[in-house]
């Protein structure tokens, strides 16, 4: 029996050794560019062979990748006066100087609509990896990308990083879903064209694909466990792609990668229903973002789908952002709050690219630390929400 398998192998002769500890190379060219994402169906003889092979980084097993799924959807009224949503605020984006200046930010979700207001005077590189064609027939994508960077929609600002005028938009998910494949060769696209931050708003489909391993009459027993073995190297697959992209920035470009823990908890319905961050987010190499709401008296507090486990947190309850076709609409999940991260990780890229201080250690370690729980509810549990609240560098005046 044959599975399709995604395979990153190396270009040329560079040493895996080398590769795997991260040592300076020089004269390496970017090393995003030394690397190939290949698609090929492998049978069990030949999944050995590439597995002994001194040129193949990384293979796994094609898989599922779907939304995460935001809920609470409904569309918003024009406000009569000037308004910053909550999550502008919450993070701190609407007292401070920075505004996201010359950083490349990458979103691979369902596409944009490049027309909306939100989106005036970026420049939005597109790219397509569903075969479907540009654009966003889902509304997901342009919610997102409104809230990192969109400027002023209808009196009320939604975006964070409002000073971004250039982004990368990888349509990987569309009416069909999309894959790991997908995903991982979007992520070697905005590497190569310069992207400082990524943001993804998605996952591994799991249930998914046992129940289509179960509909081609594999028993279900065997359906688990090729689909845990596939879950494990896609989580592999993916930490090794974010390590090849960590190896080559400290030469050219920063690059973080920023993914949404997941929306499968259900504290409201049981407070010990909490599942773990889901894939790709959980790889190493990403930053993880959980979900954060507000109280009536102003205090955060964990979002009853938020998936526990993730480094830090984000506005993702009632999020205000861009609609297909113009206006607003609200939002909730992890999916909102890992785009208000990406946003301030565009400022802490523009604060140290300032300082000539940028790299991708510096920049995790300014994200994951600026993490703040001064504002949280009492009693809130720590390996729900990370480090905190994520916030924007501070002004300066």
């Amino acid at each position: 029996m044959k599975d399709e398998h995604v395979i990153l192998r190396l270009k040329r002769a560079i040493s895996r050794d080398i590769y795997l500890g991260g040592a300076a190379v020089t004269g390496l060219q970017p090393l995003a560019s030394e690397l190939t994402v290949e698609l090929d169906n492998l049978d069990k003889r030949r999944v050995s062979n590439i597995a002994r092979s001194s040129d193949v980084i990384a293979f796994a097993p094609v898989m599922p990748m779907k939304l995460i799924e935001p809920l609470d959807v409904q569309d918003v009224a024009i406000p009569s006066a000037a308004n910053v949503t909550w999550g502008i605020k919450a993070v701190g984006a609407d007292q401070m100087s920075f505004t996201g200046n010359g950083i490349v930010v990458a979103v691979l979700d369902t596409g944009i609509d490049p027309a909306h207001a939100a989106f005036a005077g970026v420049e939005l590189v597109q790219k397509d990896f569903t075969g479907e064609g540009d654009g966003d027939m889902h509304g997901h994508g342009t919610h997102c990308a409104g809230t990192i960077f969109g400027r002023n929609v209808n009196n009320t600002r939604i975006g964070v990083a409002r000073g971004v005028t250039k982004a990368l938009i990888g349509k990987v998910i569309g009416q069909n879903s999309g894959s790991s494949a997908g995903i991982v060769n979007a992520i070697q696209w905005a590497s190569q064209n310069g992207a400082h931050v990524i943001s993804m708003s998605l996952g591994i489909d799991f249930p998914g694909y046992v129940e289509s391993l179960i509909d081609q009459g594999i028993p279900a027993a065997l359906a688990t466990s090729k689909a845990l073995e596939a879950y494990r190297a896609n989580v592999q697959l993916f930490e090794k792609m974010a390590q090849f992209i960590k190896v080559g920035s400290p030469f050219f470009q920063s690059t973080v990668l920023i993914a949404a823990a997941g929306n499968e908890s259900r504290r409201d319905v049981n407070a010990d229903f909490e599942i773990g961050v889901s894939p790709p987010a959980v790889s190493d190499g990403f930053i993880s973002i959980a979900a954060l709401g507000e109280d009536a008296n102003g205090l955060f507090r964990i979002a009853p789908f938020s998936n526990t486990g993730a480094m830090i947190s984000g506005p993702g309850v009632n999020v205000i952002s861009a609609r297909p076709g113009g206006g607003l609409t609200s939002m909730s999940g992890t999916s909102m709050a890992t785009p208000h991260a990406a946003g301030v990780a565009a400022l802490w890229a523009e604060k140290l690219r300032s300082s000539g201080n940028l790299n991708p250690l510096a920049l995790t370690a300014k994200i994951i630390a600026s993490g703040d729980s001064t504002n949280m509810e009492d009693g809130f549990d720590p390996f729900d929400v990370g480090t905190g609240m994520i916030t924007a560098p501070k002004l300066i005046v």
